[in-house]
């Protein structure tokens, strides 16, 4: 059964709004700043650079509203509405209504800031909203209500597969029959001092050096060394085709098929050769009916990871060829953890409705070990019937999805 992806909203480093995003994309620019944090635990964390999404919580939600949703659920709720307004508010039972969200940390800025209050204040100053605000199915929890979705709330954890693995399990519940109409996507909003230290302390951050922070992030690039933390989200909105063209909305990409799979090899480091890659893309492609000769553009999750990137590229060129064009978007909006699979989903319809494939900023010298035609310096048009997202999280999740033209 292939579905209908009715409805895109998002939330980036560019601001609020799917367009704004794209365009930024396209054109090369980048969401990567030096962030201006000190005092307190910051001033400890060696690595200040990020790309923080752009929205004014108490512009979009109202101050009292956002004052009781920790950042990541604010970042979903606003993407999610304008999801929901991108399909046309479709008029669906409420039991027939189920909302899915990925991240991979959750409510973790709520959390810190609760732990340095119950230090400095005792207990009787940490807020009864705390725990609320800081559970992981919270964002799920907070659109359901927005929503009147009653088939479900579901919150997949799977690091930073966890956006992609959203999209996947909401279509499960629209082929299995048990919703008609499923909002999904993925949020994150864990650019804190905890977190950025750790990454930084586990090498996986780009450490700066003299370079401008924009040019850090360089997937696939033979300089790249890390990713840079980034935060948003991103949302669908998914329908069973009979469904959409029911009501005479517009489909704007159809999602044919997905892959998941996990490498049960180690819980940061990836399987070197992406044999459990290649395998979730292999699923995808199958399921959709289609072979990897059919696939006319990839976005690859490429982090800028000096090991993640080659075993990501040897597994794409196995599982589709060295035919398609390759986009890695984290180079400009950083690495949205939870959020990225999402995020990257809508640039991935975007990109099949435009027949446009985003340059992969800051590839200036692409390795040798990566075989495959990777999109750099400028946008490149070519006619895109078929395109793979590929998300791989930490735990060795694997997610792969395979979207349409319309």
């Amino acid at each position: 059964m292939h579905l209908s992806v009715s409805g895109l909203g998002a939330v980036s480093p560019f601001g609020h709004g799917v367009d704004p995003l794209w365009d930024a994309v396209v054109g090369g620019r980048s969401g990567v700043t030096r962030l201006d944090r000190d005092g307190g635990l910051w001033d400890a964390v060696p690595i200040r650079i990020g790309a923080p999404a752009a929205l004014d919580a108490d512009a979009a939600l109202g101050r009292v509203r956002a004052n009781r949703l920790d950042r990541s659920q604010q970042l979903a709720l606003v993407a999610a509405a304008e999801a929901w307004a991108d399909a046309g508010s479709p008029e669906v039972d409420g039991d027939r209504l189920a909302v899915v969200v990925g991240t991979g940390i959750g409510g973790v800025e709520t959390l810190l800031d609760a732990h340095d209050v119950l230090g400095t204040g005792g207990a009787r100053r940490v807020s009864p909203r705390t725990v609320p605000m800081l559970m992981a199915n919270a964002a799920a929890a907070q659109i359901s209500i927005e929503r009147g979705a009653r088939g479900g709330a579901y919150t997949t954890v799977s690091a930073c597969a966890s956006g992609a693995e959203a999209i996947a399990v909401a279509a499960r519940l629209i082929v299995t029959g048990e919703a008609d109409v499923v909002i999904a996507g993925g949020t994150e909003a864990a650019v804190t001092p905890v977190t950025m230290a750790s990454f930084a302390q586990s090498q996986a951050l780009a450490k700066p050096g003299d370079d401008d922070p924009a040019t850090l992030s360089r997937p696939f690039d033979v300089d790249r060394r890390g990713f840079v933390l980034g935060e948003g989200a991103g949302f669908v909105v998914l329908e069973r085709a009979e469904h959409a063209a029911g009501r005479r909305h517009r489909s704007r990409a159809v999602l044919a098929g997905w892959g998941v799979t996990s490498d049960a090899h180690h819980v940061t480091a990836p399987l070197a050769d992406g044999s459990e890659q290649e395998r979730a893309m292999t699923a995808a492609i199958r399921m959709a009916g289609l072979t990897g000769a059919d696939v006319d553009h990839v976005n690859a999750h490429a982090t800028s990871t000096p090991v993640g990137d080659v075993g990501e590229a040897a597994a794409i060129r196995r599982a589709v060829g060295e035919h398609a064009l390759v986009t890695a978007p984290k180079g400009a909006i950083g690495h949205m953890f939870g959020a990225a699979g999402a995020v990257e989903t809508i640039l991935t319809v975007r990109a099949l409705e435009t027949g446009t494939v985003p340059p992969t900023r800051n590839l200036e010298h692409l390795d040798p070990a990566v075989e495959l035609d990777v999109v750099a310096e400028a946008a490149r048009r070519a006619p895109l019937r078929a395109a793979l997202n590929n998300s791989f999280g930490f735990g060795g999740q694997n997610a792969s999805l395979v979207l349409t033209a319309a």
